[in-house]
């Protein structure tokens, strides 16, 4: 089952049609958040990300689009049963179509998904993850590449290089060819007592975990964090590479071209992660 404007629909029900301005013109926007026995973990942050992100694309708001509302309909799209299951949710609000495409009345709908995840809370997994530059396209160093919108061509042409290529992952470029995140999420760069990520003005995804894993390391005596543009070539002379998103918490690079990589940081700061997210349980309580 799914959940469309409130209704629950079974998995294969026609809802959009050719009209559709998330089909036609990408217009639509998203967040993915994991559910835990019922509670969801960064309520308020996905809920303001997600405000956020409908006013910069001049969405109209209802006005009973309230937190509670947002909490109410994503639990309503899971099954008493499912409940007690860690859950991946997907929140896509889209605006609505009209006669003509290229117009709208700015009013929006949205639909929510959800599949059940292995693991209750972030783990840290040791499999190989080998990453490289994708050179092909560029992300622009702009406002509109912090939200995750459903227009993720670049993502997706990425990934089919990396699978053509064996890579698991590989890292985005902007038009000043730095380096700002990955197909799977914020980068984070270790050298020594350093912990670097790319900042939002140079187009990398405000995601969520980003803000955390920032968070946490800032209160951290034994790091320093910074928050800079990325060249290509540090990323050699690291120590230690991982990427962070809302699903799999935070995942360790283990190869990138010649340089093989450590994953002490990482390891540190997965429990770290896993508090502050049953810290937020214990909030929205």
């Amino acid at each position: 089952m799914f959940n469309f404007n409130g209704s629950l629909l079974d998995d294969d029900t026609s809802f959009l049609n050719e009209k559709n301005r998330g089909v036609q013109l990408g217009d639509a926007v998203f967040e993915e958040l994991r559910v835990l026995k019922g509670d969801i973990i960064f309520l308020e942050d996905h809920y303001l990300r997600l405000m956020s992100s409908m006013r910069i694309l001049r969405m109209d708001i209802p006005m009973n689009f309230t937190m509670e509302f947002m909490e109410q309909e994503i639990l309503k799209s899971i099954s008493e049963g499912e409940l007690k299951e860690a859950k991946q949710i997907k929140f896509t609000v889209f605006r609505n179509s009209s006669h003509d495409f290229s117009k709208s009345d700015n009013s929006i709908s949205y639909f929510i998904t959800h599949k059940t995840l292995a693991d209750p809370f972030f783990i840290l997994n040791d499999k190989a993850y080998e990453v490289e530059l994708y050179k092909d396209f560029y992300k622009n160093s702009s406002m509109l590449s912090n939200l995750d919108t459903n227009n993720k061509m670049v993502n997706v042409v990425g990934a089919v290089y990396a699978q053509e290529n064996d890579y698991q992952d590989c890292l985005l470029l902007n038009e000043r060819k730095q380096v700002i995140e990955s197909l799977n999420g914020n980068l984070f760069v270790v050298k020594g007592n350093q912990i670097k990520t790319a900042p939002v003005t140079d187009g990398c995804v405000n995601g969520i975990l980003r803000k955390k894993l920032i968070d946490i390391v800032s209160k951290l005596n034994d790091f320093e964090f910074l928050e800079e543009s990325i060249s290509p070539f540090e990323l050699q002379k690291a120590d230690e590479l991982f990427i962070v998103n809302n699903i799999e918490g935070i995942i360790s690079v283990t190869k990138y071209r010649k340089k093989d990589f450590v994953n002490v940081t990482a390891k540190n700061l997965i429990g770290k992660l896993n508090a502050a997210a049953r810290m937020s349980l214990i909030k929205n309580v």
